[in-house]
């Protein structure tokens, strides 16, 4: 078995060490003996959806977000929209995930129209929600808690057909509001969580990896269990922090 995993603007969007997300993905396929096959692709590059299985997109500011505006309107957008209706799986963080959205709108009124692969928009505001926090996933995303690190001023919110990823335990979330954290459409993870999110969060990577296997080789059987001592403890270290921190 082989994943082929791409590394969408990694020159761009990596805010918050979020590059672990794939180092953690290739080293927990290779201690299964799964080959794993790792792209990067950024502006100007032309983008080739079939070849890929896993995309992933990381965090960037608002001015990082316009620059990559041009190139996503080039086509690039639309086939990104059409991977994800293909159920490839995508994990995308913080700017990444607002990109999938259909806008986002600054806090002064203006507006960045962005792909609209999942049906979502952002309303920016003038005060930052940040600080560690920890959600629980959905029973359809693995319901597992997630420690991770949130900075955004950007509120999202979720159309009809969006699930949140999980519920806030700690923290905003979101949009500091309605307790949602994250979005899961089809094959789509995405969250505000940086740290980054998968090193200390093993349940939640296998489960991705788990899904993009799944969709690949047509129900693919479960992992097989890695010594997760380390990843568990650094895990439960910040979750006893923020229960009573």
């Amino acid at each position: 078995m082989q994943l082929n995993i791409c590394h969408l603007y990694p020159d761009i969007l990596n805010l918050y060490g979020d590059r672990g997300n794939i180092i953690t993905m290739k080293r927990r396929l290779e201690a299964r003996g799964i080959k794993v096959n790792i792209e990067e692709c950024s502006i100007g590059q032309p983008l080739d959806v079939d070849k890929y299985d896993i995309f992933f997109i990381g965090g960037g500011q608002d001015f990082e977000q316009e620059v990559l505006l041009r190139d996503l309107a080039s086509g690039k957008g639309r086939d990104i929209c059409t991977a994800v209706e293909d159920e490839k799986v995508f994990l995308a963080i913080c700017g990444g995930y607002q990109m999938l959205g259909q806008y986002y709108k600054t806090w002064d009124g203006n507006q960045l129209d962005f792909i609209g692969a999942i049906n979502i928009h952002t309303i920016g505001a003038k005060e930052r929600m940040i600080g560690n926090y920890m959600y629980r996933t959905t029973p359809e995303s693995g319901g597992t808690i997630v420690v991770g690190f949130e900075n955004h001023s950007g509120k999202t919110y979720l159309g009809e057909d969006v699930a949140p990823l999980g519920m806030v335990l700690k923290g905003y979330g979101n949009n500091g509001e309605d307790q949602t954290e994250g979005a899961r459409y089809k094959n789509v993870f995405a969250t505000y969580s940086h740290g980054s999110l998968l090193p200390k969060n093993p349940a939640l990577a296998d489960f991705i990896l788990h899904t993009a296997l799944a969709h690949k080789y047509d129900g693919a059987e479960p992992l097989t269990p890695l010594d997760d001592t380390l990843e568990n403890r650094a895990h439960d270290y910040m979750e006893e922090r923020l229960r009573h921190g």
